[in-house]
């Protein structure tokens, strides 16, 4: 199963307020220990809002509207991500929960969430794969198991 552990951006953080040392050490030492333990498929660190954009469209079809950052920290915001995948949602919790949280920053949120797997199609297109693998196989072992026999036939003593 796959999850997104989203950590929501803070005011200090839109600010551009750098975080402590301590705490970027402990952040660092927590992305290893996710590649360690084998499970840490992305992990990306977003700048502030105000180098971003925001892309609106209303339920009447109008135009879209498009309104560059600043945002406000109002815990839409994502600060940072990480893509893990993990046997169970109780194990993602707990490595969402051994996350570091910077003390003196104020409320601190993490947002965990399955991914929505393909299922279907993956093992659509898993099983057109193997079927065709077999199909080699078989093409193979018919060129090498008959070809003999086939020759010995068209040729006549």
């Amino acid at each position: 199963m796959r999850y997104m552990i989203m950590i929501k951006s803070t005011g200090h953080r839109e600010a551009g307020i750098p975080d402590r040392a301590e705490h970027v050490r402990a952040v660092s030492a927590f992305r290893r220990s996710l590649a360690e333990a084998g499970i840490l498929l992305a992990a990306v660190e977003l700048l502030p809002s105000s180098f971003g954009a925001r892309i609106t469209y209303s339920a009447y079809g109008a135009s879209p509207r498009i309104q560059s950052g600043p945002f406000p920290a109002d815990g839409m915001l994502v600060a940072e991500m990480a893509l893990i995948e993990v046997a169970s949602e109780e194990e993602a919790l707990n490595w969402a929960r051994r996350i570091p949280v910077p003390a003196g920053y104020g409320e601190f949120v993490i947002e965990l969430r399955q991914l929505k797997e393909p299922r279907a199609v993956t093992r659509e297109f898993r099983e057109l794969a193997f079927e065709r693998d077999l199909q080699n196989h078989l093409h193979m072992l018919r060129k090498t198991i008959y070809s003999p026999i086939q020759l010995r036939r068209s040729v006549k003593p």
